[in-house]
């Protein structure tokens, strides 16, 4: 408040020229704020309100810029000079009459301030007391006397000197001015009450006052006024309006003092209550002790005590649990530190430290169990019970007396991480489950798709709010069994940024030799894992950091044949789905050539997915027909599902040999993280000049396939029968179909090659012929990936010849016998081989000779004499 600045100010200045507070109290807190009177000024102060008509002020005076500071008539007000300009002009007004004038500068910011920038209206001022200070400042004890308004100005230096008329106010001695008067006082009087350090003597003199004019300048002294508001009560000449303005500052004041008050006193409330609390619950405990009671934060400590005894934790996480129980059982319970220990110690209690569940080694019952719950997947079940049956050895023969491993580095491993790899629908997850099944474990599952946070897997450090562990501790505590099957679902799918790298995070849980020691940033003790069986999911290799990808053991499971997905739909997916639609076993059948149309004309998918959601369709047509009461039971044959599938969605090999029928055109084999699948190339010519393009949303390394195959074909071009001038007068466009869907890979050479071929040969493709192979540009076929699959997508699309490369003729072996049986198959190490065995031959082409020309065949005869006896002709 401007009470306690100037009175500070005041306070200061007088100790400093030696008075003392009596002093400062008869001279500042006195009833007469009219005139302060100078130690060698015997005459006594005129009465309060009344002025000394006889005083005579000059018609130039010296002008002081003040900066945020309005000085009032009849107040005082300690003043602080700095600036050399004012220095001077203190000094010579020291040493005349003592008058100065008082202006405020429009910028409170600006030290020197120039006769355009100040108020016009100021105050005439007389100094009384004036001390230098060490740091080369003058401190200035001044009284303002009457107001003025400024000339012209007649000096700039030195300082600023100007001419001023005085402005005397408009004193209305009615009724109206004196109760404003009065409100005044008792606003000011309410504001001084919230200010325990406002003097009460200066209240009372304030108070006292009856004159109205002396009460608006001394309360406007002595008030928290802004710059613009101050001036504006100096500029107004009505002292009834001077009264009225400082009346609206005041209640605003006023205002704000009472919301302060009302926030600090809830404040203090808060804090009183919370003391309060503190002290009785000391005393409560004081008073339990004195009778033999616990406390709610000793049966707590005491809870936790046994708590971690029961848990059996290993040395690092009993310390580190004792440690903070022993702070925890210290602090107060209202202290935000309390509860993060006691979260703390409840994760680390809860934790299944030794909880583990025992496995099922019977061979035989597990394979049981894999074969009820999945058709087919022999890979993946002899991986499985090959797991099985040599922990059944280990454990059988752990009482063997053998020689100690003397390895200090690698330790003996127990888990396992497996990675299945294969297209969507094929059956990952619930292999797991089954997994578990046969090995009696628990089963927890977690998606990985998506997650970018290196804290999800590893947790958040205790500093953070609401820190948690990551979600492989989660798992396991909710799941409470340290040797669970845990599958991490999706692990293709991590993603990073700048949180972290959730790939790298997993490192250190998929590696066996590593993962004895697991530390969670939220534990910061280590954890043992090696007990748990961790199985990764994925639909491609592509994504997964290689470091991750070195650490587990793949298991690739393919699609399903026409036979396999036959057999799952009569085991598993009808009967679900009889099950979930709330059907009877007896109420709907499927015929084989029902099932076969859908599969093969509604769901080419490696997986079976689709085909459950089409056979769940037609189950729930049925059901509907069945619950109006039309139709009581149902065979579904091939005629019924165009009323209840719709359209065909693909179509047999007749569409396959429709787009075959035009030259340029050759299916190829193709691998995707769906499965394989057909992929078209088709080229085509048009008149032009050597150009070449290839479109179909096609990366870089197909783009270079086709290169090198336009390459290849140029150079043979006279082995092949091709003209060598096609290529300078045509421009070549090779396409390959659906160019929303990005493609690439090394495996397209050989079907482009024979697609240019075709295409300038006219040459067109055997009926239901597809191929796959990357291509040399010496014409060498070399080998490629994901055979199975490829060969599963030819079967499927229904080509019944396929030419692979020779270095891949053993992958076969992973084919199924049915379909090996049912296709040919042609194995190629040069180009040459490829087209000779996927384009019809090429039809002969008549010789064009021109007619030939009747030849004159003379024949001579000679006699005896040797002369020319004769001519013949022949045609």
């Amino acid at each position: 408040m401007a009470a306690e600045r100037w009175q500070s100010g005041i306070h200061e200045f007088f100790q400093s020229i030696g008075e003392t507070d009596d002093e400062l109290t008869r001279m500042f807190m006195s009833s007469a704020f009219s005139r302060i009177p100078k130690k060698d000024d015997a005459s006594p102060a005129p009465e309060n309100g009344e002025k000394n008509e006889e005083q005579k002020f000059p018609d130039i005076i010296p002008i002081l810029p003040l900066r945020g500071v309005v000085v009032y008539p009849n107040t005082a007000v300690p003043l602080t000079v700095g600036q050399a300009r004012s220095i001077r002009l203190v000094d010579d007004v020291v040493g005349g009459d003592k008058l100065v004038g008082l202006v405020a500068a429009l910028d409170p910011e600006k030290e020197t301030p120039g006769p355009n920038e100040l108020y016009q209206i100021g105050t005439i001022a007389t100094v009384h007391r004036l001390l230098r200070a060490p740091d080369g400042t003058v401190r200035l004890l001044v009284q303002g006397i009457e107001r003025f308004r400024l000339g012209e100005f007649v000096a700039e230096e030195p300082y600023l000197k100007a001419h001023i008329h005085l402005l005397p106010e408009t004193d209305e001695d009615n009724l109206e001015t004196n109760a404003l008067a009065r409100n005044a006082r008792d606003q000011f009087q309410q504001i001084t009450q919230m200010i325990p350090s406002f003097p009460d003597e200066l209240v009372g003199s304030i108070t006292s006052l009856e004159d109205p004019l002396q009460t608006a300048y001394t309360i406007a002294n002595f008030q928290r006024i802004n710059l613009k508001d101050a001036q504006e009560i100096l500029e107004l000449d009505s002292v009834y309006e001077k009264l009225k303005k400082l009346i609206g500052l005041l209640v605003r004041e006023s205002e704000v003092l009472t919301i302060g008050q009302k926030i600090q006193n809830e404040a203090r409330g808060e804090i009183e209550k919370v003391q309060r609390e503190y002290f009785l619950r000391e005393q409560m405990k004081a008073i339990q002790r004195e009778l033999g009671e616990r406390d709610d934060q000793s049966e707590e400590a005491e809870e936790f005590r046994k708590k971690i005894e029961d848990a059996k934790m290993p040395e690092e996480a009993l310390k580190q649990a004792k440690q903070e129980l022993d702070r925890l059982s210290r602090l107060p319970t209202a202290a935000a530190e309390y509860g993060v220990i006691r979260t703390y110690l409840d994760w680390l209690v809860a934790l299944p430290w030794t909880k583990s569940t025992e496995d099922n080694l019977d061979i035989s019952h597990a394979r049981e169990i894999l074969n009820k719950d999945h058709f087919g997947l022999e890979d993946v079940k002899d991986r499985i019970l090959e797991f099985l049956a040599i922990r059944k050895l280990r454990i059988d023969r752990k009482d063997d007396k053998k020689e100690a491993s003397t390895d200090e580095i690698r330790h003996e491993r127990e888990g396992v991480i497996l990675c299945f790899v294969g297209p969507p629908g094929v059956g990952k997850t619930s292999l797991g489950q089954s997994i578990a099944r046969a090995m009696e474990r628990k089963f927890i599952r977690a998606s990985l798709g998506g997650v970018r946070d290196e804290a999800e897997i590893r947790g958040h450090r205790r500093t953070y709010i609401g820190a948690m562990p990551g979600r492989i501790l989660q798992s396991l505590r909710r799941v409470d069994s340290k040797n669970p099957v845990f599958m991490l679902d999706e692990v293709d799918k991590l993603t990073y940024d700048f949180h972290g790298d959730p790939a790298s995070a997993l490192l250190e849980v998929l590696d066996p030799e590593q993962n004895v020691e697991f530390r969670d940033n939220y534990l910061e003790v280590s954890y043992d894992l090696s007990q748990v069986f961790f199985i990764t999911t994925a639909n491609t290799l592509e994504t997964i950091p290689r470091p991750l990808l070195d650490r587990m053991e793949l298991i690739f499971l393919s699609g399903y044949t026409e036979n396999e997905k036959l057999a799952i739909a009569r085991g598993y997916l009808i009967p679900r789905q009889i099950r979930e639609n709330s059907l009877r076993a007896g109420e709907i059948t499927f015929t084989d050539d029902a099932l076969k149309m859908i599969i093969r004309q509604y769901t080419r998918e490696a997986g079976v997915r689709n085909l459950e959601r089409k056979i769940g369709a037609v189950c729930r047509k049925a059901g509907t027909k069945i619950a109006e009461g039309k139709i009581e039971q149902f065979d579904i044959t091939p005629e019924l599902l165009d009323e209840y599938l719709d359209h065909p969605i693909f179509f047999g090999p007749e569409e396959l040999n429709k787009r075959t029928s035009i030259p340029g055109v050759v299916p190829g084999l193709a691998w995707t993280s769906f499965g394989g699948d057909i992929l078209f190339i088709e080229s085509t010519a048009m008149p032009g000049g050597r150009g070449f393009q290839v479109t179909g949303s096609i990366g870089n390394v197909m783009q270079e396939s086709a290169r090198a195959a336009l390459s290849y074909v140029r150079s043979r071009a006279p082995s092949l029968k091709i003209p060598q001038e096609f290529f300078e007068k045509f421009d070549i466009h090779m396409h390959i179909p659906s160019g929303a869907q990005p493609k690439d890979g090394p495996s397209a050479g050989v079907t482009m090659a024979t697609s240019l071929v075709s295409l300038i040969s006219g040459r067109k493709v055997k009926p239901q012929v597809g191929m796959t192979g990357e291509i040399t540009l010496r014409g060498q076929v070399l080998a490629i990936g994901g055979v199975k699959e490829k060969v599963l997508a030819a079967h499927r699309n229904g080509l019944r010849t396929v030419i692979l490369p020779k270095r891949n003729e053993l992958d076969l072996d992973d084919v199924p016998d049915e379909i090996r049986q049912s296709m040919k198959f042609i194995f190629a190490e040069s180009v040459d081989e490829v087209i000779n065995a996927a384009l019809e031959k090429a039809k002969p082409v008549k010789k064009l000779t021109a007619k030939p020309q009747k030849k004159k065949i003379t024949k001579t005869r000679a006699n005896k004499n040797g002369k020319v006896k004769g001519t013949a002709r022949r045609r």
